[in-house]
C-alpha cells in the first residue's frame, strides 16, 4: 500500500468582484441585525423580567418534582385537633370517620356552644378516644388554643372540620419527625369531589400545583412557609410554648381572626425548627362550589398572606430562610404589582390592536399557563377544557382580588362562615355527590367538657363566626 500525501493547499488571488459581494454581504447582514436589534429593543425589559420568572419557576418546580417522600420508622402518640365552628354536621361525622380510621392516640373536636347536635352524633359513637369540648368560639384561633393545650400527644396534628384522610396519612405525617430538628410537617392536598363544581376544578388545580410545583422545594430546605391548617403536623414541644402568640396576633393594632396557619408556621420557623413537607400523606378538602364564595375564600387567603408574609419580613424572620422560601414569599406579595406591569407593559406600549395582534396575546397567555399547568395535567389530563377559564381566574386573582385584599388586609373576619347558618358558603353538604351514609351506633355516655372563655388582655370584638363588631366589645372573651 502506498502513502496517500496530501497535496499542499496554495492560495491563490482572490476576486476582486467576489471579494465585493462578500463586504456588500456582510454589510447587509450587520444592516438586517441592527434593524432586528432596533424592532426588539422594547421587548427587552419584559423579554429578561420573563426570563427570570421563567427560571425561577423552572428550578423551583424541579426541585419539587425530584423530592421525595420522608422515609422513616419513627411513630409516637398523636392527638388530633379539630376545630369546628358550626360545621355542616354530615360532613364533620363523615371525616371524623377518616380520622377514627387512622387510629390516633386522642381526637380533640373543639366546638361552638351552639353546635349541639355535632356533640350529640359525636357522643354517640362512644369512642373514648374522642374528647368534644363545647367551647365558646371567638375565631379559630381561640378553639385552637383550646385544643392544643388539652392534647397529650407528643404530634399534633391539626385539622380543619371539613377534611377528610386518605389511607395512611397518620403514619406518613410522623415520618418526618425522626430528625429532631423538624418542628412541622405539612400534606399533599386536594379538593374532595372534585368534579362536582366548575370552582372546585379550578381550585383543584391552582392547589395541586402548589404541592406539586411549590411547597416541596421549600420542604427541601426545611422552610416550607405556610403549612396549610386544612391538615398539618406538628411537634408538641415546638408548637406549644407559642400558641399564646398564635392566639393573640395583633396586626396594625386590631386582633388578627384568620391566618392561624401562617402564623404557627412562622412562629415555629422562628424558634429554630424546621418545616418540611410529607407527599405521602394527603388530605382531601371542602371548597366552594360557587364563583362568589370561590372569591372570597381567596380575599381571605390573600389578606392572610399579607399580614403573615410582611410580619414576617419586619420581624427579621424571612431573611433567616433559605433563598428558595424568600424568592416564593416575595413573589407571593409582588404578584399584583408584577402582573399587573406586564399586562399594562402589553397593553400600552407593545400590542398592536389587531386581530393578530390580539390572538397571539391570548395565546401567549393560554400556552404559557398551560406549560405552568403541566403538572396537573399529567394527572387530569382532561382538565385542558378548563385551561381559558383557569387563565381567566389566574389574572382576576392576581389582580382585582390581590389588590382588595392589599388594601383591606387588616380588615378582620373569615367570610365563608356565619353565625346564622351550617357549613361554610358553598360547602355544605347538599353541593356534594351523594354518598351512602354511614350508619352510627346509638347514644353511648362518652365524657366532654364545657368551657368558658377568659379574657387575656386588649381584645377586637368579634362576632362567633370572626367578623368584627365593635359594638359588642364589652362581651368579646377570649380563651387562656
Amino acid at each position: 500500500m502506498h502513502p496517500v500525501i496530501a497535496a499542499p493547499i496554495v492560495a491563490g488571488p482572490v476576486d476582486a468582484a467576489t471579494w465585493d459581494g462578500f463586504v456588500h454581504a456582510l454589510g447587509r447582514l450587520g444592516d438586517w441585525a441592527l434593524d432586528l436589534g432596533g424592532q426588539m429593543g422594547p421587548y427587552v425589559p419584559i423579554a429578561v423580567a420573563g426570563t427570570v420568572v421563567w427560571l425561577i419557576w423552572l428550578t423551583r418546580a424541579l426541585l419539587s418534582w425530584t423530592a421525595p417522600a420522608i422515609e422513616s420508622d419513627f411513630r409516637t402518640t398523636t392527638s388530633v385537633v379539630v376545630p369546628s365552628y358550626h360545621e355542616d354536621v354530615d360532613i364533620l361525622m363523615d371525616c371524623l370517620a377518616t380520622w377514627r380510621e387512622q387510629d390516633p392516640t386522642e381526637i380533640i373536636i373543639v366546638l361552638d356552644v351552639a353546635d349541639t347536635e355535632a356533640h350529640r352524633r359525636i357522643t354517640a359513637l362512644g369512642d373514648d378516644r374522642i374528647q368534644p369540648i363545647l367551647f365558646h368560639h371567638v375565631g379559630k384561633r381561640s378553639a385552637l388554643g383550646v385544643g392544643i393545650r388539652a392534647a397529650q400527644g407528643e404530634i399534633l396534628v391539626l385539622v380543619d372540620s371539613d377534611t377528610r384522610w386518605t389511607p395512611g396519612l397518620l403514619q406518613n405525617v410522623q415520618k418526618p419527625f425522626v430528625d429532631p430538628d423538624v418542628g412541622g410537617v405539612s400534606t399533599q392536598q386536594n379538593v374532595y369531589q372534585r368534579t362536582s363544581s366548575l370552582w372546585r376544578r379550578v381550585a383543584d388545580w391552582l392547589v395541586n400545583l402548589r404541592y406539586l410545583d411549590y411547597v416541596p422545594a421549600q420542604g427541601r430546605f426545611g422552610a416550607v412557609a405556610c403549612l396549610s391548617g386544612r391538615t398539618a403536623a406538628y411537634r408538641a414541644s415546638a408548637a406549644k410554648p407559642v400558641v399564646r402568640d398564635m392566639e393573640d396576633e395583633f396586626f396594625l393594632e386590631r386582633r388578627c381572626i384568620a391566618g392561624d396557619d401562617g402564623r404557627l408556621t412562622w412562629l415555629v420557623l422562628a424558634s429554630g425548627y424546621r418545616t418540611v413537607h410529607q407527599r405521602s400523606a394527603k388530605a382531601l378538602s371542602m371548597f366552594p362550589s360557587t364563583f362568589r364564595a370561590f372569591v372570597k375564600q381567596r380575599v381571605r387567603w390573600s389578606r392572610n398572606s399579607y399580614r403573615c408574609y410582611l410580619t414576617a419580613i419586619f420581624k427579621g424572620w424571612l431573611w433567616r430562610v433559605p433563598a428558595i422560601t424568600k424568592v416564593t414569599v416575595l413573589q407571593i406579595l409582588l404578584t399584583p404589582v408584577t402582573m399587573g406591569m406586564t399586562i399594562a407593559y402589553l397593553l400600552l406600549s407593545r400590542l398592536e390592536l389587531t386581530e393578530a395582534g390580539i390572538v397571539a396575546t391570548v395565546l401567549w397567555l393560554v400556552v404559557t399557563r398551560g406549560m405552568r399547568g403541566i403538572s396537573h395535567l399529567r394527572e387530569h389530563p382532561l382538565d385542558i377544557v378548563i385551561l381559558p377559564v383557569v387563565v381567566l381566574v389566574v389574572i382576576f386573582v392576581a389582580l382585582p382580588v390581590k389588590v382588595f385584599a392589599l388594601v383591606t388586609m387588616n380588615k378582620q373576619g373569615w367570610l365563608t362562615r356565619s353565625a346564622h347558618s351550617l357549613g361554610g358558603d358553598g360547602q355544605t353538604s347538599t353541593t356534594l355527590t351523594a354518598a351512602a351514609p354511614v350508619a352510627e351506633p346509638a347514644l353511648a355516655a362518652v365524657p366532654s367538657r364545657v368551657l368558658a372563655a377568659e379574657p387575656v388582655g386588649p381584645v377586637d370584638p368579634v362576632e362567633p363566626g370572626g367578623t368584627v363588631a365593635p359594638e359588642h366589645a364589652a362581651s368579646v372573651e377570649v380563651a387562656s
